[in-house]
């Protein structure tokens, strides 16, 4: 745009909306723009670097987030952090640009993690595997309806998009938190048994008939000719 405080405030509202995510769409607009504004005399050079930052949080390990508890409650903290530094931004030159650029600090109430990670009672990390999915809103829903849907299984650590869901695939640990987001404290399930059936299957079973063979050579000669073809039998071979 023609005026620098309009493109500065549409370079920083791309870095507010996707941040944390590495869109890629939106770091190639960056990329561009920054070699565009590489010789204003604007300083808008600063702010396209200050939206990569954002949308490159944590590697793509934190975003930027009002809300909390799956999406059922918001942090007034974070609220006034993003609206001060919202409000900051309405002066680029003379607060950002200027003396006060240390006010972009505030956007630090709003970050948080967003993948999950499991941990155990003495908070070491315990790899589980979880399901993770479209989240569904099943309030008001009779029985036990699924709250995600188009699951995929993965062992935590995992990232978590905006509008997914995640939850045990596991009966062996017990979550803590009913929520499943950020860091989550797990305990064993007391009632949990391991699947019998599962591990009597990798057992080797043994060869049928030849427990019943008194003489070793007997035995050798059948395990011999268990590994004969049909047909090189009829020939004698």
């Amino acid at each position: 745009d023609g005026d620098a405080e309009v493109a500065q405030g549409a370079i920083m509202a791309l870095g507010l909306v996707g941040a944390g995510t590495n869109n890629s769409r939106v770091a190639l607009l960056l990329r561009q723009l920054s070699t565009y504004y590489g010789k204003d005399p604007n300083n808008t050079l600063f702010v396209v670097r200050i939206a990569q930052g954002l949308l490159h949080m944590g590697k793509g390990l934190m975003t930027l987030s009002l809300q909390y508890s799956d999406r059922l409650l918001t942090s007034p903290t974070a609220l006034a952090g993003i609206l001060a530094v919202m409000h900051s931004c309405l002066d680029f030159k003379g607060i950002i640009l200027g003396k006060y650029h240390y006010l972009m600090f505030m956007i630090a109430t709003a970050m948080q993690p967003r993948m999950l990670v499991t941990l155990d009672e003495e908070l070491k990390p315990l790899p589980v595997s979880v399901r993770v999915g479209q989240a569904v809103d099943v309030v008001g829903q009779a029985g036990k309806p699924k709250s995600i849907t188009g699951f995929a299984t993965h062992t935590t650590p995992v990232l978590l998009s905006y509008e997914q869901r995640a939850e045990l695939a596991t009966e062996q640990y017990i979550p803590i938190t009913s929520v499943l987001e950020g860091f989550v404290i797990l305990r064993e399930n007391p009632d949990w048994k391991p699947d019998i059936t599962a591990t009597d299957k990798d057992k080797k079973k043994p060869t049928p008939g030849l427990d019943d063979l008194a003489n070793d050579e007997m035995k050798k000669l059948a395990l011999k000719m268990q590994s004969v073809r049909p047909d090189q039998r009829m020939y004698d071979k």
